[in-house]
């Protein structure tokens, strides 16, 4: 049994897709950040950097901090979602790298100065808006030529990739004119273990139509 310290963002929901569609049992924890929550002491036991998601396997007793790092425990414990041949081991790598350095920072950036901040750092928004559609582009380009990002199957790299898609309208962004990445969304979208994990915590929201 996982239990799961969550709340209802990209970088909570990658983990909540992936412990459903590996059929993991778990618990969730709603880690309230609005609250300050993360700033909780029982908290930063298992979560040291103040943020979501983390998890305690009770199995053995190992907590993981850092949603990539997740992504990888689950898939090493499992068996699943993980190429075992050298060559698919290094491409979900790859883009599970690229993910975590660059498809969620500079979007999350994009949210804070594009989004909620409009007006205030103009220089700003425009360089991470421009970073962001260039990385959809690069995106697109990859879904061009395979039918999942880490190659011919589905693995975590699109766990981590696909619910900061699922934010495009934050980030002003069309699938119209990136029609690889819609096509993978939507594919993705239909999944109940992407449909389910989206809803972890319980909040009301569903999965963007994109």
């Amino acid at each position: 049994m996982i239990d799961l310290y969550t709340w209802g963002t990209p970088n909570g929901r990658k983990v909540s897709i992936a412990l459903e569609e590996m059929g993991l049992e778990y618990n969730v924890h709603p880690i309230a950040i609005g609250k300050d929550e993360q700033f909780a002491p029982d908290f930063l036991t298992i979560s040291p950097n103040n943020k979501i998601p983390a998890i305690v396997d009770n199995d053995n007793g190992q907590s993981v901090f850092e949603s990539g790092a997740i992504l990888i425990y689950l898939a090493e414990k499992t068996g699943q979602f993980m190429p075992t041949d050298p060559a698919g081991r290094v491409a979900v790598m790859e883009w599970l790298m690229w993910q975590m350095g660059g498809f969620g920072p500079m979007l999350g950036q994009t949210h804070h100065f594009h989004k909620f901040n409009p007006g205030v750092a103009p220089y700003a928004e425009d360089r991470f808006l421009n970073e962001t559609k260039r990385l959809y582009g690069v995106l697109d380009k990859r879904l061009g030529e395979s039918a999942y990002v880490g190659g011919d199957a589905l693995s975590i790299a699109d766990f981590a990739i696909w619910p900061w898609a699922a934010r495009a309208e934050w980030q002003s962004v069309t699938f119209d004119d990136l029609p690889n990445v819609g096509r993978w969304y939507r594919e993705l979208a239909a999944h109940p273990g992407f449909q389910a994990g989206y809803e972890v915590p319980p909040n009301g929201q569903s999965i963007p139509v994109l």
